[in-house]
């Protein structure tokens, strides 16, 4: 039978309180709905996806997919006034007498690969399943005057998430014996289901990133996920051979992990640049910056990405450091890849390419001693969060790596002898880097962990 995702994405957001739908509000580089849409549309299972949305957001959602090439997205439907109504238009809207159908609200937009596997792999067994995680909180029961009438035992509470998932000829059956009897206040579809008996809901363990956003308080929360989130390599397809021939540059290129890449990338046959210090390129001046890329471009006629990997660590607490030492770091970790993203905005958008910079493990949180590396390197992931979303239409490619400790000549210098186990090699950082310059993510921190 075919899998069909039916997206909800006709709220209009009132508890949010913007003029927008939070569903078309930006996070992390892209719409929320955009996330969403992505997460069914590359799971291998999902064959279309219907979204369903209000009157004054069809076009916005055309153009989403144009902009994105999504394939399974076959229509896009006009909701209703009550999730119950827009979930009826979107099951109605299938043709089939039976098939898969998953129903997902358009702010979840964390829903993981392995929960959607989870509920197509339970419709197996079962004609209804809910996706629900244990509840933390006691739940009390009020009655009108605010008095507490329950207080149920937490062993039997969950919390409903989404995707729920049905056969077609239940949940179509279900919510025709709704509009029979004139019932509109299902806020979900499993409720329609036990309602009229039709069958057994079977409940998985969703997740709990897979969050609703319903007010700011969540889209901020939202905003934080994305960005301490990681994209695991292990689990997408790479192929490195699409690297031959390119053409690349690296800033940073004399020791340490961006020496290793610059090798590395030499055993794959491309036509990799490397500038640094001691070739007198400083990533602290523009003009340094402009010169070499143009060289290369002169050179090579084309730039398909450019790494940053150069930076300063000057490990002490920052009543002891001189204002040089902090103009350093700063002017060489953050201004550098400022430099760098202008300098090198025109080749990429020429080329549709790449732009990698490197972030740190220590950019999630302050630490005693790296006060102005850390800020920096967390102001590297803004920075390429947002420079991701600006150059989106322009088909550029902007990505962060974040790897642990590492054996680099920065490392020993600041921290000494350290056992070898305890550190990532720069090869190994380098190889994880050469894998995202083959890979159509953009505005991504990918971690880089010691195995």
């Amino acid at each position: 039978m075919k899998t069909y995702a039916i997206i909800l994405a006709a709220g209009r957001g009132r508890r949010f309180g913007s003029s927008t739908p939070k569903q078309f509000l930006k996070l992390s580089g892209k719409t929320v709905i955009e996330h969403t849409i992505s997460a069914f549309e590359k799971h291998r299972m999902i064959d279309e996806i219907i979204v369903v949305t209000s009157p004054d957001y069809v076009s916005k959602v055309e153009e989403l997919i144009l902009r994105n090439s999504w394939m399974k997205v076959s229509k896009v439907i006009i909701g209703g006034e009550t999730r119950q109504e827009s979930s009826y238009f979107g099951i109605s809207s299938i043709e089939e007498d039976e098939a898969y159908v998953l129903i997902h609200d358009a702010v979840r937009p964390f829903v993981s690969e392995k929960v959607i596997s989870d509920v197509l792999e339970s419709l197996k067994k079962y004609d209804a399943v809910d996706v629900a995680i244990p509840s933390y909180d006691t739940i009390i029961k009020i009655n009108d005057s605010m008095i507490i009438e329950d207080i149920p035992s937490r062993k039997y509470l969950w919390r409903g998430q989404t995707p729920q998932a049905f056969k077609l000829s239940v949940i179509r059956k279900a919510h025709y014996l709704a509009k029979e009897d004139g019932f509109l206040e299902a806020t979900d579809d499993c409720s329609l289901v036990l309602k009229y008996g039709l069958a057994d809901v079977y409940v998985i363990s969703g997740e709990d990133r897979n969050i609703k956003i319903t007010t700011p308080l969540d889209m901020y929360l939202a905003d934080k996920l994305f960005q301490l989130s990681m994209t695991n390599l292990a689990k997408l397809p790479v192929d490195l051979d699409v690297l031959r021939g390119k053409v690349g540059v690296i800033f940073g290129s004399s020791r340490g992990i961006g020496k290793s890449l610059f090798q590395l990338l030499k055993e794959f046959d491309v036509k990799v640049y490397g500038f640094s210090r001691r070739n007198r390129c400083d990533v602290k001046d523009p003009k340094d910056v402009r010169d070499a890329l143009e060289s290369v471009y002169q050179r090579e006629g084309a730039i398909d990405f450019v790494v940053l990997t150069a930076a300063v660590l000057r490990k002490k607490p920052l009543f002891s450091m001189t204002y040089e030492e902090v103009i350093d770091q700063v002017h060489t970790n953050y201004v550098g890849a400022i430099n760098v993203a202008k300098e090198s905005f025109d080749y990429l958008k020429e080329s549709r390419g790449h732009l990698v910079f490197f972030s740190s493990s220590s950019y999630s949180r302050g630490r005693g001693f790296y006060s102005i590396y850390s800020s920096t390197k967390a102001a590297i992931v803004n920075l390429v969060q947002a420079l991701a979303e600006e150059w989106m239409d322009f088909g550029i490619k902007v990505n962060a790596i974040s790897p642990e400790r590492t054996a680099t000549p920065m490392r020993f210098e600041n921290f000494g002898k350290e056992p070898s186990e305890s550190l990532l090699s720069p090869e190994e950082v380098a190889f994880e880097t050469l894998k995202v310059l083959t890979l159509d993510i953009t505005g991504q921190v990918v971690e880089v962990k010691l195995k």
